[in-house]
């Protein structure tokens, strides 16, 4: 692989993540936070292609004029193996697939990820209140349901099923990126529908109840959800939670 063939690997990785990070396909790799680092990266890297699609070109025509640069005569008598187009395989997968987000069998396979806050914000407005999975179930185990009391609340995630069908709400946990992604889980009891498809999205609504449960792989705390009413939703903008560790 000559420079030329280099730079235009450079560009077109360049341009793959300049289309992520302007898309949502980004969301499927970290976490929104790191967008404008994503972008920087990508232009960063376009504009290398292009400066080293210059210098060569520029060194080209001082070949052409009779003064070949020595680099240029060694590469002559040892060209570029061709294993390193290979390098390409996964330039061509980060444009052509799109991996789905983590679900119900990553879920179940590694332990809550729950922290303590260091605080509680005041509950947001509405009727029932809308919480993400981690509000939820960092208030019902380490504050003790105490501003949830009254209050009827609605929770988004997907459906994740244990060996012995009980059903949870999950949302994915992300540090950084979806390689350190790790579930928090509500354990759901009340009114639920008879038929239960693991990683199905589901928009639930129901109150606080008490009743505690640990995570069958790390001990962590897993509060129960009474629920109410079920609803199934799309797959959210962005599937992960970004909110546990702040």
């Amino acid at each position: 692989m000559n420079r030329q063939a280099q730079a235009a690997v450079m560009f077109l990785l360049g341009a793959a993540l300049l289309h992520a990070g302007v898309t949502d396909l980004y969301l499927r790799y970290v976490k929104a936070g790191l967008r404008p680092l994503l972008l920087a990266s990508g232009a960063v890297l376009i504009a290398a292609a292009l400066a080293t699609a210059w210098y060569e070109r520029k060194r080209g025509r001082a070949a052409a004029t009779g003064h070949p640069h020595p680099g240029q005569r060694d590469k002559a008598a040892h060209p570029e193996p061709r294993v390193a187009w290979l390098l390409l395989l996964p330039l061509l997968a980060l444009i052509l697939i799109a991996p789905p987000a983590l679900g119900s069998y990553s879920a179940l396979r590694s332990g809550t990820a729950l922290q303590k806050p260091y605080a509680y914000g005041p509950l947001p407005a509405g009727d029932p209140v809308p919480l993400s999975v981690v509000d939820y179930a960092s208030r019902a185990a380490y504050d003790h349901g105490r501003s949830l009391h009254g209050r009827p609340v609605r929770v988004t995630g997907f459906l994740a099923l244990d060996h012995s069908g009980a059903p949870y709400l999950v949302r994915m946990a992300l540090n950084c990126c979806a390689a350190d992604a790790q579930p928090v889980k509500i354990a759901l009891t009340g009114e639920l529908p008879p038929v239960l498809r693991p990683d199905a999205w589901l928009e639930v609504t129901g109150a606080y109840t008490p009743q505690l449960t640990r995570d069958p792989v790390n001990k962590g705390p897993v509060p129960y959800l009474k629920v109410t009413s079920v609803r199934p939703v799309p797959v959210p903008h962005d599937p992960y939670d970004e909110t546990w560790n702040t």
